[in-house]
């Protein structure tokens, strides 16, 4: 009886999906990971913790940055998920800002800096908040607008809606941050700020 109540919440269990986003579309040779939150226990969804952090460590993930506060992971019923990570051997970044909500564009900057010095160390890295949409999302295109001189806000959310699906870049505000953001971050790095980036190997 016991193995089969076992069998049916394990069937129950929502899947966990890591979207590789490559970034050779910013001619660069490294991919970026983008999930959901691990272990989430939150309404209809029903994660085994245990369960996704091994998929993270089977796909070869080595860094993690965790936008979710701490108040989040304890509303999801993930309140050791920092600490699970570190134990697994993971570098773990957490950075967080508010769900709909965007960074200070320093906070922003420090990501991004984080983030070139994994990609370029040639670190698995995986980024995620609660649904891997909203700051996740805006993260990523910020990153591709720094790495491409090219590339639009636009272009940056069509790709990111590709990989991870409609509800990326979720807000008003996150959507103006981003169209914003190369002329805001050119502001700050001309105002002094210490924002340096880091050529990545392409």
């Amino acid at each position: 009886m016991v193995v089969f109540i076992e069998e049916v919440e394990e069937e129950q269990l929502t899947p966990f999906h890591i979207s590789w986003l490559p970034l050779s579309i910013v001619e660069c040779s490294q991919f970026l990971g983008i999930c959901a939150l691990p272990g989430c226990k939150y309404k209809d969804i029903r994660r085994s913790l245990e369960k996704d952090v091994d998929e993270l460590q089977n796909q070869g993930v080595q860094e993690v940055f965790v936008f979710c506060t701490r108040g989040e992971l304890n509303k999801y019923r993930v309140p050791s998920l920092l600490e699970v990570y570190r134990q697994r051997g993971f570098t773990v970044h957490h950075t967080p800002f508010p769900d709909g909500d965007v960074p200070e564009l320093e906070q922003c900057c420090h990501i991004l800096r984080k983030l070139h010095v994994s990609l370029e160390n040639n670190r698995r890295t995986v980024i995620h908040c609660y649904g891997g949409l909203g700051r996740s999302g805006l993260v990523a295109a910020c990153l591709l607008l720094q790495l491409s001189l090219t590339m639009t806000a636009n272009k940056a959310i069509e790709i990111l809606r590709e990989h991870r699906g409609g509800g990326a870049i979720q807000t008003v505000k996150q959507y103006n941050f981003l169209h914003e953001f190369r002329e805001r971050y050119k502001a700050y790095q001309d105002s002094g700020e210490v924002c340096t980036e880091r050529s990545l190997s392409r």
